[in-house]
């Protein structure tokens, strides 16, 4: 049994915490694993500028570049589990690198898209297919690689604030390239970057050997995957039909309800499920669970929204809304540098508590100057507030789950991790488009905003929970 606040990989052979003081900080190892979550995250966010202008190029709506958005998050999420699976199977470093080309062929599919629907194939799909193959390996090699706390705080840092900046720099750097050349560009950049990490990868080391034997629960992966995408497109749906919406729902439920009894039944026949129900058996583990599902449903949820308001009521074309939301990149980028020096004088209770009473402020601030129509620099001090919040609570949320662990559930905790924290970004996307879709007359933008804000009290909540000092954990 391992202590959370001790390394994951504690039971690796003897010998490695000595290796891993002895060398230097592997720069060349965290590189690559950094670049390959901020382009994910990237890929998530960077839409939310080109709304106006993908819409106008495809001939088709807000509501269809949002969908393409939230098709691309719940794919993400949708196929995690079984691409933490299929990392333990296949090797870490070989998934890692094949979703990386796929995510590539995805993006250069979208660059050359002559509708929305080739979009969706290569943006949605491809991208989204490759992203939870590629992630895994990513928080699975960071845990195995980097054995001493102290490090694995840096580690998880430096990829968590690269995806955390991912996410707010989107919006400007799409704004960027959008407005210089096309939006289309965009995803030619997401290419290139994606090259580079193919490349870099090279000098990343597996440190464990494929497990061939690993059984894949192929219906388990369906029930999971269909079950995640009923309810989101029931969100989806809410603007539409309110039959359809309960509809869809009610079904994804009791999808959901048949995945865990399945796991269940093959667990008491001895068999190896998708995912072990000894997973939900850590208290800590879970609410940090719950804490980065809402981080990023937050994170996700006010950047579509915002972005939204900017450029369809406000009129800002795609480089002034991504100069807005370089506060949100700086306020990240500050907070997260900070994440080592942090981990070592505060808990991480105490981290992801603040993160979260920061970023509710900073969702405040912007409905308090909502009305303030005087200048473009209106939204900056809101998405400043929230970008430091952000920053300082994604990292511990990730640490807590990750090192809750030891390295033989890394894969299976890897995708869960993942899959929860990208179900939020969709779920964010779904419900802030759909509030702003129906147009309520109590305003749109300020309803979206105010019930992300309420949805953040209910993680700080969680938060609040986490125990001071991280009892010893048991694994089923």
């Amino acid at each position: 049994m391992t202590d959370p606040s001790t390394p994951a990989g504690a039971g690796a052979p003897e010998g490695a915490d000595a290796r891993q003081e002895k060398r230097p900080w592997p720069r060349q190892i965290l590189a690559p694993l950094a670049l390959a979550q901020f382009v994910c995250s990237f890929a998530g966010s960077n839409m939310n500028v080109m709304i106006k202008d993908i819409s106008e190029d495809l001939d088709t709506t807000v509501q269809g570049v949002q969908t393409a958005i939230t098709i691309f998050l719940l794919v993400m999420a949708a196929l995690m589990i079984p691409g933490g699976i299929l990392t333990d199977r296949y090797g870490r470093k070989r998934c890692l690198v094949i979703g990386l080309a796929v995510y590539g062929v995805g993006a250069l599919l979208s660059a050359a898209a002559p509708g929305l629907g080739v979009l969706i194939l290569g943006n949605s799909i491809l991208e989204g297919i490759g992203t939870a193959l590629l992630i895994p390996p990513v928080y699975i090699l960071t845990t195995l690689l980097f054995t001493n706390v102290a490090d694995r705080a840096r580690a998880f840092g430096a990829i968590m604030g690269m995806g955390g900046i991912g996410a707010a720099a989107g919006p400007l750097i799409g704004g960027l390239i959008t407005s210089a050349i096309s939006w289309r560009a965009a995803f030619v950049f997401q290419a290139l970057v994606v090259g580079l990490i193919i490349v870099l990868v090279r000098r990343v080391d597996d440190p464990l050997p494929p497990d061939p034997d690993r059984v894949f629960d192929r219906v388990g992966a369906v029930l999971s995957a269909s079950g995640l995408v009923l309810v989101v497109m029931g969100i989806l749906a809410a603007d539409d039909n309110a039959w359809l919406m309960g509809g869809l729902i009610v079904v994804g439920a009791l999808v959901l309800v048949a995945f865990f009894r399945w796991v269940r039944a093959k667990e008491r026949s001895g068999g190896q499920p998708l995912l072990s129900t000894a997973l939900f058996h850590n208290r800590t583990s879970n609410l940090g669970l719950i804490t980065q599902h809402t981080q990023w449903l937050m994170l996700m949820g006010v950047s579509f929204t915002v972005a939204a308001y900017l450029q369809v009521v406000r009129g800002y074309d795609a480089i002034s809304t991504g100069l807005i939301f370089s506060a949100s990149t700086l306020g990240l980028l500050v907070s997260s540098l900070g994440a080592e020096r942090f981990a070592k004088r505060r808990e991480q209770r105490t981290l992801v508590m603040v993160g979260f009473a920061a970023t509710v402020c900073g969702i405040g601030v912007l409905l308090a100057l909502a009305e303030e129509t005087s200048s473009i620099w209106t939204s900056v001090p809101g998405l400043l507030l929230i970008g430091l919040g952000m920053g300082v609570m994604l990292t511990p949320s990730v640490n807590v789950v990750q090192s809750s662990f030891p390295e033989d559930e890394q894969g299976e905790i890897s995708g869960l991790s993942r899959s929860v924290s990208n179900l939020g970004s969709s779920v964010g996307t779904a419900i802030a488009g759909t509030i702003l879709v129906a147009n309520p007359a109590a305003g749109p933008y300020a309803v979206a905003l105010a019930v992300l804000a309420v949805i953040g009290l209910g993680g700080l909540g969680a938060a609040a929970k986490l125990p001071r000092t991280p009892p010893p954990t048991r694994h089923g």
